[in-house]
């Protein structure tokens, strides 16, 4: 049985009948008379099928249509470009008009040509769409007449919009400016014409405002300006020209204008803590080369000036008072205007230690007496207290006479410790506290013993009280006494004083009893710090005197015989002539006059006469007179300052011999870096090379024979 097999045979295509080239050309003869309609009419018969013409032309590979195309459209382009240069004086508006009809005749023909557009071999070049911007491009922007005006007319504009701040031309010339980006010619055309327009008008506004302007007001004016050229980057220009707009703005407005800026009224910003504006000053200066740096270097500037003026020694009543007040403003300053940056806040330092400093020991003394003042109020809180310690230890850092503060300072306590001055006990452990976590232990430690002696005192009186009330023959009077260890409390001088008997009687006792409890210690009676509380009987009753041992023995002369003579008095008290004249003032010309004296001159001579003045009256029971010997005399101050600088040069030549002792051999360089490294008090080259020399002198050290820049530590 045979097969047969089926046998497919395959033919060649016939070719397709070509299109004739007198259809074609008809063919484009007739799409080339409708996209002349469109552009004059914007009327078309049929899209589709001019869409399908245009497709044919395409299969038919009719070369020159894109060609021709491009002759058609810049022929039109020409044509309108005559009416647009006779319309120059409004080329802004006309230009944009044609623009966006263009633009809308272009759309449609890309919509007939859109088979060429998805065309593998045309699509990625977007030709009909580039074909008709480039065209628009080359005959219409970049002809000089229109590119010229087009170009002056929206620099105008903006400059119109600058100076009336209106926007009536936010719309053409947004839709002109992106005209531009479209057609890529922004950069090319104008973007150097735009930034120079914007220097030369700012250039001018600084000049003419500068100097008519307040600065407050001119600094409103300049963030005014930059508000408004962001609003105008975001309305209409290119976003990448903005940061050379801006640095435009910035450098006429704020950098060429910066040196009058601070000069004419930063310090007055300052000075009136106008916050806002500052703020403004400090992101303004920012954005300037060199700005911050600016601003630093006048902040500093005008602590410094505005510090010296505190420190004057004419405001030695109110100095610590306004440098506390200074540097609160400042730091408020620095955290609300500034950012609380490290730099101001190293000018704030600087600055205070430099003024602070420069009249020595002046500004600690001045620091010890208002803490004082604090120390003793009674018309502060305890919270605002700790707040003025907080602030006051802030200042004392800067101090660099940290050892005359101390002396100061415990001047100052004694006197509240012994006349039971100090208001509040946890304000003064507070501030030992802080005086320690500044300077460390030692520094506070004499300070604290003079507390610990206070309290002591109170147990050793209340056992004394307990053996005296257990005699038969007890004190008719109040006596009490303070224990007082020489080495913590300050040098007073030991004036000699004739004791009434009862009182010689008082501390005969103590001694007795306080020798018999603590052998081997001595008592040395410090009549100086006595005080002593009066009852006198005036024509008006009964008072009570607060006054010192002093006044007390000149009073008691009184009980006696109501006039004395002063050489009387002297010879009776035994007190040293200057001392007993101040106090015989306070008694005759202080407040509560207890005494009077003939003659009644202001001065105490020899021959004067005091009678007691039984007509002295008060409305209060108890009268403080003021003890006069316990004031600080400039001499008295002058002293205090006499011995610390004595005990710096015991510490510095402390020093030197433990350095010398523990290097045996040591350059002079390197012997002054190790003493400035140890030493915690404010010294100079010219203190130490003494000091050196009075240890050779001693013959703690010598000079190497060999090297006289060397020292070698003598056993």
């Amino acid at each position: 049985m045979s097969t047969k097999k089926n046998v497919i045979t395959i033919r060649n295509f016939r070719g397709l009948t070509p299109t004739p080239p007198e259809t074609i050309e008809k063919k484009w003869q007739h799409l080339e008379a409708e996209i002349v309609t469109i552009f004059n009419t914007s009327n078309y018969t049929n899209l589709e099928e001019l869409y399908r013409i245009a497709e044919e032309l395409y299969t038919a590979k009719y070369a020159p249509l894109l060609y021709n195309l491009q002759v058609l459209i810049e022929s039109y382009l020409t044509q309108k470009l005559e009416s647009i240069v006779a319309n120059v004086s409004n080329v802004l508006f006309v230009v944009d008009q044609f623009w966006k009809e263009f633009c809308q005749h272009v759309k449609t023909i890309k919509n007939i040509f859109l088979y060429y557009d998805r065309s593998p071999k045309f699509f990625k070049y977007n030709t009909v769409q580039s074909i008709s911007l480039g065209l628009f491009t080359s005959v219409v922007i970049l002809n000089p007449v229109v590119r010229k005006n087009l170009v002056e007319e929206i620099l105008r504009k903006v400059e119109d919009e600058r100076r009336t701040l209106t926007t009536d031309h936010v719309t053409v010339l947004k839709s002109t400016i992106n005209m531009l980006n479209v057609l890529q010619v922004y950069e090319d055309i104008f973007t150097s014409d735009f930034l120079k327009s914007t220097h030369d008008f700012y250039e001018d506004e600084a000049s003419r405002n500068i100097n008519t302007m307040e600065v407050p007001q001119y600094l409103s004016l300049v963030n005014k300006r930059i508000t408004q050229e962001q609003e105008r980057v975001t309305n209409y220009l290119n976003k990448n020209t903005e940061a050379q707009l801006l640095d435009i703005v910035y450098t006429q407005l704020i950098e060429k204008q910066i040196t009058e800026i601070l000069n004419k009224g930063f310090d007055q910003l300052i000075d009136k803590n106008m916050h806002s504006e500052l703020v403004l000053i400090y992101k303004l200066f920012q954005k300037i080369s060199n700005g911050t740096k600016h601003l630093i270097s006048y902040f500093k500037d005008y602590i410094v000036k505005k510090g010296t003026t505190i420190t004057d020694a004419k405001n030695e009543k109110n100095m610590i008072q306004d440098l506390l007040d200074f540097k609160d403003d400042l730091d408020k300053i620095i955290e609300l205007s500034f950012e609380n940056r490290k730099e101001f806040h190293e000018c704030v330092r600087l600055a205070f230690k430099n003024f602070i400093n420069s009249f020595h020991a002046k500004s600690a003394q001045l620091l010890a007496k208002y803490l004082d003042v604090k120390l003793r109020s009674k018309d502060i809180t305890d919270e605002e207290l700790e707040v003025v310690l907080t602030k006051v230890i802030k200042l004392f850092k800067h101090v660099q006479g940290k050892d005359i503060f101390e002396a100061f300072y415990k001047k100052l306590l004694a006197k509240r410790l012994l006349l039971g001055k100090s208001a509040n006990q946890d304000a003064e452990n507070s501030m030992i506290s802080k005086l320690r976590d500044e300077c460390g232990s030692a520094f506070t430690s004499n300070i604290e013993g003079m507390f610990q002696d206070i309290n002591l005192s109170k147990s050793i009186n209340n056992s004394f009280k307990q053996k005296v009330r257990n005699q038969e023959n007890g004190f008719t009077s109040e006596f009490s006494v303070n224990v007082l260890t020489s080495s913590y409390w300050p040098n007073y001088p030991n004036y000699a004083v004739n004791l009434p008997c009862e009182l010689v009687t008082y501390q005969q006792s103590f001694q007795k009893f306080y020798l018999s409890n603590h052998s081997g210690r001595k008592l040395l009676w410090q009549p100086s710090l006595t005080h002593c509380l009066l009852k006198a009987s005036f024509e008006c009753g009964v008072k009570e005197l607060q006054v010192s041992l002093f006044q007390t023995v000149v009073l008691l002369l009184f009980n006696a015989s109501p006039e004395i003579a002063f050489k009387e008095i002297q010879e009776a008290t035994s007190l040293d002539g200057g001392e007993l004249k101040r106090t015989l003032l306070s008694l005759v010309y202080g407040k509560a006059r207890i005494l009077l004296k003939t003659p009644k001159t202001k001065e105490i001579e020899d021959d004067d006469v005091f009678v007691f003045n039984n007509k002295f009256t008060d409305k209060l029971f108890r009268v403080k007179i003021n003890q006069i010997q316990l004031q600080d005399s400039p001499e008295d101050e002058k002293e205090t300052e006499k011995n610390v600088l004595v005990d710096r040069q015991f510490q510095i030549d402390a020093a030197i011999v433990r350095i010398m002792k523990s290097k045996k051999t040591i350059k002079h360089y390197m012997l002054v870096r190790e003493l400035y490294k140890v030493l915690d008090i404010p010294v100079n080259q010219t203190d130490l090379k003494k000091r050196i020399e009075l240890l050779i002198e001693r013959e703690y050290m010598e000079r190497d024979k060999d090297n006289k820049s060397t020292y070698i530590y003598i056993a």
